[in-house]
C-alpha cells in the first residue's frame, strides 16, 4: 500500500490545501489541480499524478485539526460569499442557504465536503493525526 503525508499545518485556507495536494499528488505533471472538491475526487479515482496505478492507498494528514480550523466557517464562508459573487455561475439559492446553515451552526465546511470526497473512495485510507 502506497502512503502519502498531507501536512496539515502548511494549510491555512483553500488554496493551500490544493498546493499541498499537488505538491504531493501531482510532481511529474505538466499541469495542477484546480481548487475543485471535483478535482480532488478526480485524484482520488487514482487516473493521473502520483495515485495512477495504485490500487491502495493510505495519506496520512498530519495536524487534522489545525486543516479543520483553518478550513472551518469562515473559510466556507468566503469561498461560498466568493462564489455568490459569479451571478449565474452558481445556483444563489443554494449558495444562500448553505451560508445561512454555516451561520446557525448547522452547515457544512469546507473541511467536512474534503472528508465526504475521501468517504467517496474505500480504497483510500485517511488517516486523521
Amino acid at each position: 500500500m502506497a502512503e502519502y503525508v498531507i501536512e496539515g499545518g502548511r494549510i491555512g485556507g483553500i488554496p493551500d490545501l490544493y498546493e499541498e495536494l499537488n505538491r504531493h499528488f501531482m510532481t511529474g505533471e505538466d499541469w495542477q489541480l484546480g481548487a475543485s472538491l471535483d478535482a480532488l475526487d478526480d485524484l482520488l479515482y487514482g487516473g493521473y499524478g502520483a495515485l495512477a496505478g495504485d490500487d491502495a492507498v493510505r495519506i496520512v494528514w498530519r495536524n487534522a485539526a489545525h486543516s479543520r480550523d483553518a478550513l472551518g466557517v469562515a473559510e466556507t464562508v468566503r469561498w461560498l460569499r466568493e462564489k455568490l459573487a459569479q451571478p449565474g455561475r452558481f445556483r444563489s439559492d443554494d449558495l444562500q442557504r448553505q451560508l445561512d446553515d454555516l451561520h446557525a451552526g448547522t452547515g457544512t465546511t469546507y473541511f467536512d465536503r474534503v472528508l465526504e470526497v475521501f468517504e467517496g473512495h474505500p480504497e483510500v485510507v485517511l488517516d486523521l493525526r
